[in-house]
């Protein structure tokens, strides 16, 4: 099913969104529903030309309904949804009735504002609307019919997997959501995750929310909500994308953020990194020793860190010596994030230890 994409590392299979999955079943359904039978398989054309061709899944016809499942391939993609049971179950509805798109078993409703979808409607995407109603559009020219139909989308045991998303943050409530601009996963893309930040931004936003934060982790998310008491959903799942948060706040601004991560990747971020993850950026130890120095640290202390393995090493002997490391560091950072949001936001910087300890912070402009 999935299609073999080339890297560095070897080869890598592409796989399919939840999106083109739903289209799938949904051609099928329609053409059994119309034609009185299910075929071995189903083929779609995507946004881009390609043609990915689907095995069938437990196949069903009823009185006025046909319903089917897709297994979700993604490929070598670490997705959460990879093997997923997605169903589309179609009903026809009289002529100028448009299509109706309902959410069953597994897929979320849409609660707060911000999301491409308003509250009320089932959390199925733009993009992969558009894409079944226009394989309903096809099936019915074929068939010399109208294409108004009720579709109704389930991912069996959604609502488990959605809790290892951020929909219960987004407001999306009991499952997953149907996603997918063009049909396709790349493997180990970045770019769900950052999706996945702009919706949460948009939703605190359209929420009047005045102070959000975004976190690398667990573990400062935790601090952060201690320090300030916010809302669960004003929290940004930033992880290693410093970049995805403050470039989109630069067009999409809130009052105030609080930017905060473990002394390592915010010894990145000081750098100018915006990308913190340890595969595409590195900890410079020796502007670390640097650091030191100019604060008041001998040389001792900057050939030890310069010799040290890691940069938590390095902030124990600068917090051994006296050094305020942290605090330079968040002062850098902060500078960085300013910079990279047009200073279109008020940013508090914070840095923490491995235990959540703050070691060096630099705050709000406006109090």
């Amino acid at each position: 099913m999935s299609d073999k994409k080339t890297t560095e590392s070897g080869p890598l299979r592409r796989g399919w969104t939840t999106g083109c999955c739903a289209t799938a079943a949904t051609k099928a359904a329609f053409s059994a529903l119309l034609g009185g039978k299910f075929a071995d398989s189903v083929t779609i054309t995507l946004p881009k030309g390609e043609k990915p061709v689907f095995p069938l899944l437990e196949p069903a016809i009823g009185r006025d309904f046909a319903e089917v499942g897709i297994v979700k391939d993604a490929g070598d993609d670490p997705d959460v949804t990879h093997g997923a049971h997605i169903r589309a179950r179609v009903r026809r509805l009289p002529p100028g009735s448009g299509t109706i798109f309902k959410a069953g078993e597994g897929v979320g409703m849409v609660t707060k504002a911000g999301l491409p979808i308003p509250p009320g409607e089932p959390a199925i995407n733009p993009a992969p609307r558009a894409m079944m109603q226009g394989v309903l559009a096809e099936v019915a020219a074929a068939h010399g019919t109208h294409a108004d139909a009720e579709v109704t989308i389930s991912v069996i045991g959604g609502a488990e997997i959605a809790r290892a998303t951020w929909n219960p943050r987004l407001g999306i409530v009991g499952g997953i959501s149907i996603l997918g601009t063009t049909g396709i996963v790349h493997p180990f893309s970045c770019s769900a995750w950052i999706a996945s930040i702009h919706r949460g931004i948009d939703v605190i936003r359209a929420a009047g929310l005045s102070h959000a934060a975004a976190c690398t982790g667990s573990t400062t998310e935790a601090a952060v909500g201690k320090r300030h008491g916010l809302p669960e959903f004003a929290f940004i799942d930033m992880g290693d994308f410093a970049g995805g948060v403050l470039k989109y706040l630069r067009h999409h601004p809130l009052p105030r953020l609080t930017l905060a991560g473990g002394f390592a990747k915010m010894a990145k971020l000081a750098e100018g990194h915006l990308d913190l993850h340890s595969g595409r950026s590195q900890v410079d130890l020796a502007r670390l020793a640097e650091r030191a120095t100019a604060l008041g640290g001998d040389a001792e202390l900057a050939e030890a860190i310069r010799a040290g393995n890691t940069a938590m090493e390095a902030l124990e002997l600068c917090g051994k010596a006296g050094i305020p490391i942290g605090r330079d560091i968040a002062q850098s950072a902060r500078a960085v994030a300013l910079r990279e949001s047009d200073n279109r936001i008020d940013i508090e910087l914070l840095v923490f230890d491995r235990k959540g300890n703050l070691v060096g912070e630099d705050g709000f402009t406006q109090g």
